[in-house]
C-alpha cells in the first residue's frame, strides 16, 4: 500500500522538528577521548558529509541547517576515537572567513549552507545559514557572498527576520 504524499511530507517535516530534540539527548553523551565512532554513527546517524584532515584523521559534519542554528563537526582519529566535536556556527567561526576564500574552505569552516541563490545580475552567489538569533522573537541568517567570476568570498553580511 502507498503512502500519500502528505503524509509522507507530515512525517518528514515532524522528524525534521526533533532533530534538536534528539541533539540534546546524544551530544552530551559523545565525549572526545572515550566514545567511537561506531558510537557516533549509532546516536547520530551517518554524517551529512565527511572531511578527510592531512593527519588522517576525518571530521563528520551534522547540518541542521535550514531550520536549526547549529552544525556540529565532529573529528576521529585513527584509532576510531572522538578527538574533537564543536558547534561552528558561531561569532568566532563567522569571523574567520575572509575575501577570496573558495566555497570548499567556507563549507569546511561552517558546514553546508541552509541555502543557495545566484544572483546573476549581481555576480554573486549567496550562501546563507540560519545563526542564533539574539532575541527569541527574531530569526538572524549570516550569508556568504560568493563572486561568480573568480569563485571566492567577496563578502559577508547578516539579517534579521522577525518571526511570525
Amino acid at each position: 500500500m502507498k503512502i500519500p504524499a502528505w503524509i509522507s511530507t507530515a512525517l518528514a517535516a515532524i522528524g525534521a522538528a526533533l532533530l534538536p530534540a534528539c541533539d540534546a539527548v546524544n551530544l552530551p553523551e559523545i565525549k572526545p577521548g572515550i566514545t567511537t565512532a561506531a558510537e557516533v554513527r549509532s546516536r547520530m546517524g551517518n554524517p551529512a558529509y565527511e572531511f578527510g584532515n592531512d593527519d588522517g584523521s576525518v571530521t563528520w559534519e551534522y547540518n541542521r541547517q535550514p531550520n536549526g542554528t547549529s552544525c556540529y563537526m565532529i573529528t576521529i582519529g585513527n584509532d576510531q576515537i572522538v578527538r574533537t566535536m564543536e558547534q561552528v556556527l558561531t561569532p568566532a567561526n563567522l569571523a574567520k572567513i575572509r575575501d577570496g576564500m573558495s566555497r570548499a574552505e567556507v563549507r569546511r569552516l561552517i558546514g553546508a549552507p541552509g541555502s543557495k541563490v545566484v544572483f546573476d545580475n549581481l555576480g554573486e552567489d549567496i550562501w546563507e545559514w540560519r545563526i542564533a538569533g539574539v532575541t527569541p522573537m527574531e530569526e538572524t541568517y549570516f550569508m556568504v557572498h560568493f563572486d561568480l567570476a573568480s569563485g571566492g568570498v567577496k563578502k559577508t553580511s547578516q539579517r534579521v527576520a522577525t518571526k511570525g
